[in-house]
């Protein structure tokens, strides 16, 4: 449903879209990466940013090597009006809007979310974006 609560705070995923290399948003890269704009809400009196918080929540995986799981590389920021924002504390209660981009390493295969409580934590569900 485009939402991880934890205990914490809680991601809404708000966009997503495939960004080609060399267009706006993916000015630096080879590949095409896979962009997704979302807003993190602060539940707790704990020092949370908003790259941080993605960053312990979800894993990117495209599925499209048969022995092993391929994690997808976090590409540069695909949207800058949010250069000086993405590494704010954000308030408890508050909502703070950010991005994040993967790099692709195919156009073909769906780019699975996984999220998780915390790096190592218990997995807390998973879902599917195609990207065609």
């Amino acid at each position: 449903d485009n939402e991880a609560k934890l205990n914490d705070l809680k991601i809404k995923i708000t966009d997503t879209k495939v960004i080609q290399p060399g267009e706006p948003g993916n000015e630096y890269s080879k590949k095409p990466v896979f962009a997704i704009w979302y807003e993190t809400t602060n539940l707790s009196d704990k020092d949370i940013d908003p790259t941080t918080a993605w960053t312990v929540v979800f894993t990117a995986v495209q599925d499209n090597n048969p022995n092993a799981v391929n994690e997808l590389n976090v590409g540069a920021l695909p949207d800058e009006k949010f250069l000086d924002t993405q590494l704010e504390t954000i308030k408890k209660d508050g909502t703070v809007k950010n991005a994040v981009a993967y790099e692709l390493d195919d156009l073909e295969t769906p780019v699975t979310l996984i999220a998780t409580q915390g790096i190592s934590g218990d997995k807390l569900g998973e879902q599917d974006y195609n990207i065609k």
